[in-house]
């Protein structure tokens, strides 16, 4: 197995977990948060496909699913253009709802599509590639890669964990 086949299989896993983690919720289910300052499921899954969105179409030099194909507008959060969720106050993590679940399995979905064409490019030497410069040492396209694979599992974890805490899960 090549590295771009384990890279692929991770992502996929995250798509799975993501539609898990929403199904069959109404928006009040997605708006909920366990605590006051918590994130909820929404704004958990947006801000995962919002970083794999924004961090690979950077390594790979790509437009952001978000604005090329109008998901922002789709969304209509009121948030900044690039907002990712990043350092999000409590007030702003209320702004992500949605009245479906289709809304945000469509946008990762569609950002998945993407990932997964880009992934399939990669070469071994690709991953020596240095992304970003910033940090010391320079992080790496491989690197890169597999911290959005990290970054994403934790939240969409986070988002089966707070589904869990719903009251209709216990029923």
């Amino acid at each position: 197995m090549h590295a771009k086949d384990i890279l692929i299989e991770g992502y996929g896993r995250i798509r799975e977990e993501v539609h898990a983690a929403v199904g069959g919720l109404g928006p009040d289910e997605l708006a909920a948060r366990p605590a006051p300052e918590a994130n909820s499921i929404a704004w958990l899954v947006w801000h995962l496909t919002r970083i794999q969105d924004d961090h690979v179409a950077d390594a790979f030099g790509l437009e952001q699913v978000w604005q090329a194909d109008d998901w922002e507008k789709r969304f209509g959060l009121g948030l900044p253009r690039g907002s990712t969720g990043f350092g999000h106050t409590p007030a702003q993590v209320a702004k992500v709802r949605v009245d479906s679940p289709d809304l945000l399995t469509g946008y990762h979905d569609a950002v998945h599509a993407q990932t997964l064409g880009a992934l399939r490019t990669l070469t071994a030497k690709d991953l020596e590639r240095v992304v970003d410069d910033y940090w010391d040492p320079p992080v790496t396209l491989g690197v890169r890669l597999v911290s959005v694979l990290s970054d994403d599992l934790q939240h969409v974890g986070q988002a089966a964990y707070a589904r869990g805490l719903l009251p209709s899960a216990a029923s």
